[in-house]
């Protein structure tokens, strides 16, 4: 589970920000189940997930996949002429009931830091501490010293630590290095239409073999289905995949599906997926694929213990402030599952609502739309038909 995650110097975040996924009211629990992140258009509420993405790609990829001799593939803050100035990404996770702490600042050029951290019985223990091409393997791991050897001979400037330990197989690092491998589960729409549809179909048709809560799931969101059927196909073709509609119950192929249900189809899926392995799922811009109606329907299943006994999260973006509201007298968001991102002069800043101690019962939708919490978006200071008239204006003005 993700407790908190650090970023500076990345796309839009110059300083350093840091989600905290920490309960601010309820200490009974580790970690909040649901985070969602609200914010004006181009605020920076996707480059913090990018930041996330990147940080994972970096593990799984740095020592397997880079060149050698090919630099680090940053996106350092853009608005920043200074190149040397690091980027930085710490994740503190909690696997297993031990906290974990790792990060690392890298240039283009080469990594400066990294570090792993653990706290079994809340002390601090050290894994390793990286500085440049300098390591040092904690006083507590087996060893140490003749490791620390073998691993100096496989570090590279461009790679990360972590990676090169996985792949020698030092068992230290193993929980860390399968978090960011494994876990972390990205939903993003596919552009082409055919080949969203037989990425659907592939999706749907494991869905409905592994999950048998599926259909049911899939029907509760009253889109009209009543079961699903798939055909499989022979010699790895995909799956043939039919919907059946009531009244009348009439079967339809996928591609006659509205996009509402095959995004709700989609997001089951990946659900399913991160409640049976407690992993976390990431969604950008949740309501360009769900009604407002439907995202409580998923954000429920991660807040409910019994159907999220093994601690998955889900991580998203939005701008859809009717979910700061309330629904049958509960909130949508608890208070500490919420945050904001505001940009200003092209540097963008993360922070909680927990921030403005709001009370129980707050009209949190009202105050988000009339700017008591930032993170909206200031559009024209006279309306949209005065400003094009007066461009209109100003152009015949300059040709006349």
């Amino acid at each position: 589970m993700l407790r908190s995650f650090r970023v500076a110097n990345h796309r839009s975040f110059r300083d350093e920000q840091e989600l905290q996924l920490m309960p601010a009211y309820d200490k009974e629990r580790p970690v909040v189940p649901v985070a969602a992140v609200f914010g004006a258009n181009a605020s920076g509420k996707s480059n913090l997930l990018d930041a996330l993405r990147w940080m994972q790609s970096a593990v799984r990829e740095s020592f397997r996949v880079w060149e050698a001799d090919s630099g680090i593939p940053r996106v350092r803050y853009r608005l920043d002429d200074d190149e040397s100035q690091p980027s930085s990404f710490v994740a503190d996770l909690v696997l297993d009931g031990v906290q974990w702490v790792y990060g690392f600042s890298v240039t283009s050029e080469a990594v400066q830091e990294e570090w792993l951290h653990t706290y079994p019985h809340g002390r601090e223990r050290v894994i390793f501490e990286r500085n440049g091409q300098e390591l040092e393997l904690g006083s507590t791991v087996p060893e140490r010293r003749s490791r620390a050897e073998i691993l100096r001979g496989l570090m590279r400037d461009n790679a990360l630590l972590l990676s090169v330990a996985s792949q020698a197989n030092q068992a230290e690092v193993k929980p860390v290095y399968r978090w960011f491998n494994l876990q972390q589960m990205h939903v993003t729409r596919m552009g082409i239409p055919s080949v969203r549809h037989d990425h659907l179909s592939v999706l749907i048709a494991g869905a409905h073999k592994v999950y048998p809560e599926f259909v049911h799931l899939l029907r509760t969101a009253d889109f009209g289905i009543s079961d699903i059927s798939v055909e499989e196909p022979l010699f790895g073709r995909v799956p043939i995949v039919r919907f059946r509609h009531e009244p009348g119950g009439v079967w339809l192929e996928l591609a006659d599906q509205s996009e509402g249900t095959l995004a709700w189809a989609e997001l089951l899926f990946y659900a399913l997926e991160a409640l049976k392995h407690g992993s976390l799922m990431i969604l950008d811009e949740i309501d360009s694929s769900l009604h407002s109606r439907l995202t409580p329907r998923l954000v429920e299943l991660f807040r409910n213990g019994e159907t999220n006994a093994n601690g998955a999260q889900l991580l998203f973006t939005t701008h859809d402030a009717t979910l700061l509201g309330t629904c049958l007298g509960e909130d949508l968001l608890r208070r500490d599952e919420i945050w904001f991102v505001e940009k200003k002069d092209g540097t963008s800043r993360l922070y909680a609502l927990s921030d403005f101690h709001p009370r129980k019962g707050e009209n949190r939708e009202r105050r988000y739309l009339l700017g008591s919490y930032g993170a909206v978006p200031v559009i024209f200071e006279d309306s949209a038909v005065d400003s094009l008239l007066e461009a209109r204006r100003e152009r015949a003005d300059a040709s006349a």
